[in-house]
């Protein structure tokens, strides 16, 4: 009789805390899509269940330009907020997001795509840490030499910027929102290192 593999679980494993990171973080690891480009309903995570909810319509015509979702087993803690120039309050307390983009049109929720790291965009939410770490599809021939955010297209960037400018904006709101220079990989890995540490210390490490 064959064995399940070691990875099995007679339930639906935690998106955050059930899945891996990947096989080499910081640099290359797994991402879990909420959001496609094709997406005009904002959905997240519940926190409780870990199933996707409906958080709002999109309130603006922004939609997103790229994949977008978060990191397993990480979290955005005080480590985060340190490495966030005019961060007040640390970390969102949120895991972190990330922005995939793909070549070729993913239309699916809920999938796990390979992601390799290039860099990212520092933004404030309500003084909160909220970087958007910016990667490309790992198995993708197109973005195969793309090794810094630099090197992708400006457009690309500068769609992503755009989004996370407007996605909130509607005429009662009082959140605030501020986006830095884009940052690249180094600095990028150095985020991702600070989230899985502030994730081990709130949630403990594999097997605990």
């Amino acid at each position: 009789m064959k064995k399940p593999p070691s990875t099995f679980h007679k339930w639906r494993p935690h998106p955050w805390h059930g899945l891996s990171i990947g096989p080499n973080p910081p640099t290359e690891l797994n991402a879990y899509i909420e959001l496609t480009p094709f997406d005009l309903v904002k959905y997240e995570i519940d926190k409780e269940t870990g199933y996707i909810a409906v958080d709002r319509p999109q309130l603006t015509s922004s939609i997103p330009p790229s994949l977008y979702g978060f990191i397993p087993k990480t979290y955005c803690g005080e480590r985060v907020g340190r490495l966030m120039k005019g961060s007040e309050k640390g970390g969102d307390g949120d895991p972190l997001d990330i922005c995939v983009v793909s070549e070729r049109p993913i239309s699916r929720v809920e999938v796990i795509v390979r992601a390799k790291v290039l860099g990212g965009l520092p933004m404030l939410d309500d003084g909160e840490a909220d970087d958007k770490i910016i990667a490309v599809l790992a198995s993708e021939s197109v973005w195969n030499g793309v090794e810094d955010v630099g090197q992708l297209p400006s457009v690309i960037v500068d769609r992503i910027r755009h989004y996370f400018t407007t996605y909130k904006l509607h005429s009662d709101s009082t959140t605030t929102t501020e986006i830095g220079e884009t940052y690249g990989r180094e600095h990028a890995h150095e985020v991702i290192r600070a989230a899985i540490e502030d994730y081990e210390e709130n949630f403990g490490g594999e097997g605990e």
